[in-house]
C-alpha cells in the first residue's frame, strides 16, 4: 500500500503552507454556528502555527445559491478563538488580494482565504493534473512550500482544492489521519459488525449496504421506511414522501432486502406529545418519527452480542425532545457496548453533549458524513488517493 505522510514526516519551520480543511456548518439567521469540526481543525493549525509555518487556510460554506452559502469571515473568528491567535479573513481566494496578505504572512501568523466555492472552477469536472493548470490552483501554488489535507470530510469529492495541489509536496493533516487510522480498524473488523443506519439522506447511506461487510443493520429514520415499504408495509402518510422524494432510494432498497436488515416493529408519533404503535396498527395519517419501546430493547440486544459498531444516524426526529428516545438509548447502549465503537458525521455524533452522554465512551467519533460513508462502500476517496505518495 502506498504512504501516506503526515505532519511529522516534515519541517514546517519558515514555510508557507496551505492547508484545506472543512469547517461547513450550519448557518441559522444569517449567524454561522460553532461545530466540533471548527475546534478540531483549529488544533491543527494551532499545532502548524506553533511550529513556525505561514498559514494559508482554504475551506467552503454551502453551494452558491444555497441558503447556508456565506463568506468566511464568521469562520475566521470562530477559529481564532479556539487557536488563541487572530486567524485572519481575506475577502478573496487567488486575486491580487490573496496574494498580497499571504506574501504580508510571517511564520506562525494565519488567514483564511474566502469561500473556495466562490471560484467557478472548485467543481468542475476535471482531472487533478487539468486543476493543478488553472489560473487558481497554480497561483496560491506558487505562493506555497506545501500542502495539508486535513478534510476528510469533503475528501470524497474530486474538487480542485481537494486534489489540485499536485506540484507541492502533500501530507495529511491530524483529522485525516486521525480518521484513516481509525477507519483502518474495520477493514478485518472484529465480528459481529454492525451498522447503526438511520437519519435523512438515504441515497448515500445506503451505498455501504452493498459491500456486504455488516452482520446487522438497524434501521431507523427514512432509511427504515424505505425498507418497510419496500417489503410491502403501508406506513400512511409516510409512504407518500417517501414514493415522491425517495424514488430512487426506494428501487435500490429493493435490491437489497435481507434477514440481516432490521426494521422497527413500532414506533412513535406525535399526538400532543409522544405516542407509540405497533407495526400490526399502520397505517397511520401522522409522520413516523421515532422508533418505539419495542424496537429500542430489538435494537440494543443486538448491540450487546456485536464487538464492533457504526452509527449512521439517528433513529428519528431529534430536534423534537419528544423524539430523541429511540437515538438517545440506542447510542447510549452502543457506548456500553464495550465494541470497538464509531459515530459517523451528523446529528447523531454532534448531539451526545445535548443528550448527556461522554464522547470518550466511543472509540471514535468521525467528523464525516459523505466520505465515511463512500470509504464503507468500498469507493476510493479522491483526496486520500491524491496523498498517497
Amino acid at each position: 500500500m502506498e504512504k501516506i505522510l503526515t505532519i511529522d514526516d516534515m519541517g514546517f519551520r519558515g514555510k508557507r503552507v496551505l492547508v484545506r480543511i472543512d469547517i461547513n456548518s450550519s448557518v441559522v439567521d444569517g449567524v454561522v454556528q460553532d461545530s466540533p469540526r471548527i475546534k478540531a481543525h483549529a488544533e491543527t493549525i494551532k499545532e502548524l502555527m506553533d511550529f513556525g509555518a505561514a498559514v494559508i487556510i482554504l475551506a467552503h460554506q454551502g453551494r452558491p445559491g444555497d441558503k447556508d452559502y456565506t463568506n468566511m469571515e464568521q469562520h475566521a473568528k470562530l477559529l481564532s478563538k479556539y487557536i488563541g491567535k487572530q486567524v485572519k479573513f481575506v475577502a478573496d481566494v487567488y486575486g491580487e488580494l490573496a496574494v498580497s496578505e499571504i506574501r504580508k504572512l510571517k511564520s506562525g501568523e494565519a488567514l483564511l482565504l474566502d469561500n473556495v466555492r466562490s471560484v467557478k472552477e472548485e467543481m468542475e469536472k476535471l482531472k487533478p493534473e487539468e486543476f493543478a493548470e488553472t489560473e487558481y490552483i497554480r497561483t496560491l501554488s506558487n505562493e506555497a512550500d506545501v500542502f495539508v489535507n486535513d478534510a476528510f470530510s469533503v475528501s470524497h469529492r474530486a474538487q480542485a482544492s481537494v486534489v489540485g495541489f499536485v506540484n507541492l509536496p502533500a501530507v495529511a493533516g491530524r483529522i485525516m489521519e486521525r480518521e484513516l487510522t481509525s477507519l483502518a480498524k474495520i477493514e478485518n473488523p472484529e465480528k459481529p459488525m454492525t451498522f447503526v443506519l438511520g437519519g435523512a439522506k438515504p441515497e448515500e447511506k445506503l451505498k455501504p449496504m452493498k459491500s456486504g461487510r455488516f452482520d446487522y443493520v438497524l434501521t431507523g429514520g427514512i432509511v427504515a421506511d424505505l425498507f418497510l415499504i419496500a417489503r410491502g408495509k403501508n406506513l400512511g402518510k409516510s409512504n407518500k414522501l417517501i414514493e415522491s422524494k425517495y424514488k430512487d432510494s426506494l428501487a435500490a432498497v429493493k435490491g437489497l432486502i435481507s434477514e440481516n436488515i432490521k426494521t422497527p416493529v413500532d414506533f412513535a408519533f406525535d399526538d400532543n406529545g409522544r405516542r407509540e404503535i405497533t407495526i400490526n396498527e399502520l397505517p397511520i395519517d401522522k409522520d413516523i418519527e421515532d422508533i418505539g419501546t419495542k424496537t429500542i430493547e430489538e435494537y440494543k440486544n443486538i448491540i450487546s452480542k456485536s464487538k464492533t459498531i457504526l452509527v449512521g444516524g439517528t433513529m428519528g426526529v431529534v430536534e423534537k425532545k419528544s423524539m430523541q428516545k429511540g437515538t438517545i438509548e440506542i447510542l447510549n447502549a452502543v457506548a456500553d457496548s464495550g465494541a470497538f465503537t464509531l459515530i459517523g458525521g451528523g446529528h447523531a455524533g454532534e448531539s451526545l453533549e445535548e443528550f448527556g452522554i461522554a464522547a470518550d465512551k466511543f472509540s471514535y467519533i468521525s467528523l464525516a458524513g459523505g466520505a465515511l460513508i463512500t470509504y464503507l462502500a468500498g469507493e476510493k476517496l479522491p483526496g486520500v488517493e491524491a496523498l498517497k505518495q
